[in-house]
């Protein structure tokens, strides 16, 4: 276990040297203390042992194991799958008041899903979750919206308690419960809603988004006095909750992953004006955020977010023929979109 927490130092500092060489904001690492070192790991299967319970399960699916750590005993594991493959490590993780025990398994090669001729663009929004480009949506669930009363009022308890108190730990675990409940809700909704579009479509084109800067809180505005006047803050950090709440940094690595599995494609496109381009000529049209559907001298009238998916394939398209064609080394001209 000593010589995984000299790792995670490694790549700490690693990582830390790797932004200042880039002149990002490098950001020191943080010493762990007791209150923030929530996970320990056994590497390469030593330390632990795994055994089966004599007491038969309480829960259907679920199965019961006796788990031997080194120095510290055994406790009871519910298994609510089982594990295939070569066990590598073993990493106890705590949450608030609940323990997990994380198996890492090496295992083959993955199943591929049969081929699909059907390709689709995905446009994220904050109106829908998503908008795909064959005019159907993605409903967003707003899970940090529905639970924000009882979350604020957890969090207004917890202001109250005194510091060093029981009456605080047991106010900074009923926040704690909040946040984990609104997490799993929403990891919950992103594995279902992409394994549905890997298994919908063969070639996923995504917008290459940078969330960070998305959700960037507005400069402060001067009038010729130097007095400050509204920027819309306000405006501004609500949409910015909504933007987080949809978690689409997180949604993003799993529709990669998943697609790798399946022998999907996935793709990332330039986000710039994505969304002021007509999908049927091509014309570009700039809109405000109020305007929601899309209309065309040309003719075409639609939803915007489903023109903007509509784009999205289009590029998607144009940089896959592109690549095959550089692969191929001939000359292919490209199709029009």
């Amino acid at each position: 276990m000593l010589q995984d927490v000299i790792l995670r130092v490694k790549k700490a500092f690693a990582g830390f040297f790797d932004r200042v060489k880039k002149g990002q904001t490098p950001g020191y690492p943080r010493f762990q203390g007791r209150n923030r070192y929530d996970s320990f790991c056994y590497p390469d299967g030593a330390g632990w042992k795994r055994e089966a319970s004599e007491s038969p399960a309480e829960k259907k699916g679920i199965v019961r194991v006796n788990l031997t750590l080194t120095k510290i005993g055994t406790v009871k594991l519910h298994l609510h799958r089982s594990m295939s493959g070569t066990i590598k490590t073993l990493t106890i993780k705590r949450e608030g008041e609940h323990f997990y025990a994380i198996f890492t398994c090496e295992i083959g090669k993955p199943e591929l899903l049969p081929t699909r001729y059907e390709d689709g663009g995905i446009d994220p929004g904050v109106t829908h979750f998503a908008a795909l480009s064959n005019g159907e949506f993605i409903d967003h669930p707003h899970y940090l919206r529905k639970a924000e009363k009882k979350l604020t009022k957890a969090q207004q308890a917890l202001s109250r308690k005194k510091r060093g108190s029981h009456r605080r730990k047991k106010a900074v675990q009923q926040v704690a419960k909040c946040h984990r409940k609104i997490r799993n809700q929403r990891q919950d909704f992103h594995h279902k809603a992409s394994r549905k579009l890997v298994n919908q479509y063969q070639v996923i084109v995504l917008e290459d988004l940078q969330v960070k800067n998305l959700t960037k809180a507005p400069s402060p505005k001067q009038d010729e006095d130097g007095k400050y006047v509204p920027n819309g803050a306000a405006a501004k950090a609500g949409l910015n909750k909504s933007i987080l709440d949809a978690g689409w940094s997180t949604f993003t690595p799993m529709v990669s992953v998943k697609a790798a599995w399946a022998g999907r494609t996935v793709l990332f496109v330039d986000p710039s004006k994505t969304s002021q381009i007509c999908p049927n000529c091509g014309n570009v049209r700039k809109k405000t955020l109020d305007e929601r559907w899309h209309c065309c001298e040309c003719g075409c009238e639609l939803d915007r977010d489903t023109a903007s998916a509509k784009v999205i394939l289009d590029l998607g398209h144009k940089q896959l023929f592109g690549r095959d064609a550089a692969n191929a080394g001939d000359c292919v001209e490209a199709p029009v979109f």
